[in-house]
């Protein structure tokens, strides 16, 4: 609704502007007696013959014949509009002098008729084609983002399982084995749902949130895997009032936990985060096995390529995404502006 009371008003702006300068330049010349009668009939053939042959042929001619029958269609019946215009011009012209009684203001008024029709239907040509091809461009970015959104929200909602099946496995594993701990970390995953659940709906979030989740997250698996895994944990600069998509920085931690335990002799993991005003540098390491490491990429599933597709899709030009396998270690950095 706001959207189309923009746009009439910039109707009425454009109309009004353009029919107060093509008046002001047909009477900027004339110096005679007559000009208050010169100024009524050019006032009446504007508002009643070259205003209507403006929005007729921008409205309707340009959007129903030029765009659906083609350019030679457009062209023959955008003439026979003219011829017909012509005719209420002459007409016009002729009651309006009758009804003032000045006989010196008749002169040439055909071919001088038809040329100012002609005008108006070139630039309302222009103005129809300028404005057409503007409202095609909108509606291509409208569709573009729609479809980000959708897509977005696609690879959102691919998180939340994966994660959740993953935290769900670790309170089954402190359950049969340490019961005290289980309600704890229940509480703690509870936590961390109610974050992915409610915050994650959000387009950006604080910056410190997110940290708040992934420290958490990296509790928990503490508590999980005790002195099994060697988890390092380190954190430089504090966050202020920077903002980042929610769950963005959890997937490259989940996927370390995902493959850097279980058959891999010695595991360890490491994170570190470091936060300025204008950047954030995040790296996760996890040892991998030889066995593990030819086929690490295909492996990594879900996660990384989620994380690393919304990137894309958000921070096109600000985000720089390494991965790769060096010394018996998994290595993530990313490096984000703000």
């Amino acid at each position: 609704m706001k959207f189309q009371l923009k746009k009439i008003h910039k109707k009425i702006i454009f109309h009004t502007s353009l029919w107060g300068i093509w008046l002001y330049l047909t009477l900027s010349n004339v110096n005679d007696a007559d000009f208050y009668n010169r100024a009524v009939l050019i006032t009446s053939l504007i508002l009643f013959t070259h205003l209507p042959l403006f929005i007729f042929n921008t409205e309707w001619l340009i959007p129903n014949i030029l765009q659906k029958k083609g350019v030679t269609f457009y062209f023959w019946t955008l003439m026979l509009t003219i011829l017909v215009f012509s005719f209420s011009h002459s007409f016009i012209f002729s009651w309006v002098n009758n009804y003032l009684g000045v006989e010196n203001l008749k002169g040439n008024r055909s071919i001088k008729g038809i040329i100012a029709l002609v005008l108006v239907a070139a630039i309302s040509t222009g103005y129809g084609l300028l404005s057409y091809v503007a409202e095609q461009e909108k509606v291509q970015q409208e569709k573009h983002q729609e479809r980000l959104k959708s897509e977005l929200s696609f690879l959102r909602s691919q998180i939340s399982p994966h994660f959740i099946f993953n935290i769900l496995n670790s309170i089954v594993y402190l359950i049969r084995s340490k019961s005290e701990l289980a309600e704890p970390v229940t509480l703690k995953l509870s936590d961390l749902m109610r974050y992915m659940l409610y915050e994650s709906e959000n387009n950006q979030i604080p910056l410190e949130k997110e940290i708040l989740y992934v420290e958490n997250y990296i509790e928990l698996q503490k508590v999980r895997f005790e002195d099994d895994v060697d988890i390092s944990y380190t954190l430089e600069g504090t966050p202020h009032s920077q903002i980042i998509e929610p769950m963005l920085l959890i997937p490259f931690v989940e996927n370390a936990f995902k493959h850097g335990v279980g058959l891999v002799p010695d595991p360890g993991i490491d994170i570190h985060l470091k936060i300025t005003e204008k950047d954030l540098f995040f790296a996760v390491k996890n040892k991998i096995s030889h066995e593990m490491a030819e086929d690490k990429d295909d492996s990594s599933g879900i996660g990384l390529k989620n994380v690393q597709r919304r990137l894309e899709l958000l921070y096109p030009d600000s985000h720089q995404l390494e991965i790769r396998k060096e010394n018996g270690w998994f290595i993530v950095t990313l490096r984000l502006s703000f």
